[in-house]
């Protein structure tokens, strides 16, 4: 199998840059006392997450002659919005295709941003993609399973190289896989003395599993459903996995509590809105530093859409980390 390259994400830097916004590493003077962090804030990325890199470069990478006809991808979250947003800039017609149990607000969110919604039961949103892809010609621009959208995502990687040449360690959230597949790629390419540890949650750990195991590990919803963390729900593909697998140094686990901590301690301390899976890092950071390497320590805030009746309620419920402010 062949696996994303440095010059492959290289390419899609250069591809992506006149949409998608270069983050800045912010500087954490709060988390003082428990060694260095910068935060990479991809909650303040075009759309709110760090999805619209994958997503437009895979669309800028497609041959012109299927582009045209259209893009169409299977997601209910955050790559349905970057998929969209990413086609009305190039204007090429979107079709997203998402189950009918997903949230009104992000169904609207990704109508306003002109694509077509088709709505079909859960488990039929990759199947119904697939064939609607190759019936009307369209071109299949998957969350995460493409090599287009893994070098998108490792852009991410490329800059934190770039803005701090000296880090040490990066946190990445994993899901499906592409964004630590894409930063881990980077970022062992560039500084391979860095270690490139991802994080997802205790209760969606088939990642940490197949790592451990040597083999790709699939857990059904019902089982990585439970965690608040829903965009780290997703299992990893054949192709992240055998990147992780190659770049990854090491996966921690973080509980419910830790992430909602997480949350409100971004909000708190740090002043940005992080949804429960982009807060997962931080919560490895504060919670679980004995099971990380020392040093220039850089955090990737993966987004910024949360559900804002949980996140008042995060922000009422005490926080164990209040003391750190």
């Amino acid at each position: 199998m062949e696996l994303v390259s440095i010059d492959d994400i290289r390419t899609a830097a250069t591809s992506i840059t006149d949409l998608v916004v270069h983050t800045p590493l912010l500087p954490c003077p709060w988390a003082a006392g428990h060694g260095s962090l910068s935060l990479k804030p991809e909650n303040l990325q075009t759309t709110g997450s760090f999805k619209i890199r994958g997503a437009y470069n895979a669309i800028r990478r497609c041959p012109p002659s299927l582009r045209d006809r259209g893009v169409i991808t299977y997601s209910s979250g955050n790559h349905a919005q970057a998929l969209a947003y990413a086609a009305r800039a190039l204007g090429v017609p979107c079709t997203v295709v998402m189950p009918e149990d997903a949230r009104q607000v992000k169904v609207t969110a990704t109508r306003s941003l002109g694509a077509e919604i088709v709505l079909v039961p859960p488990a039929e949103r990759k199947d119904v993609a697939t064939r609607l892809a190759e019936t009307e010609g369209l071109a299949l621009i998957p969350p995460f399973d493409h090599p287009d959208v893994i070098g998108g995502q490792g852009t991410v990687g490329l800059e934190i190289v770039e803005d701090l040449p000296e880090v040490d360690v990066v946190l990445v959230p994993v899901g499906g896989g592409a964004l630590a597949s894409g930063v881990a790629t980077a970022v062992k390419s560039l500084r391979p003395s860095a270690s490139v540890i991802g994080v997802e949650p205790e209760l969606a750990a088939d990642a940490a599993e197949s790592l451990r195991s040597g083999r790709l590990c699939t857990w059904p919803m019902t089982r990585t459903g439970r965690t608040v963390a829903d965009g780290l729900r997703t299992n990893l593909s054949d192709l992240t996995f055998a990147h992780l697998r190659t770049h990854l140094d090491d996966l921690v686990t973080v509980s419910e509590e830790e992430i909602t901590d997480a949350v409100a301690h971004l909000a708190r301390s740090a002043h940005l809105i992080v949804e429960p899976s982009g807060a997962v890092t931080v919560a490895a950071y504060l919670f679980n530093k004995d099971r990380l390497p020392a040093g220039r320590t850089v955090a990737v805030l993966s987004g910024g859409n949360v559900d804002f009746g949980f996140f008042t309620n995060v922000l009422v419920a005490p926080s164990e980390s209040q003391g750190a402010d």
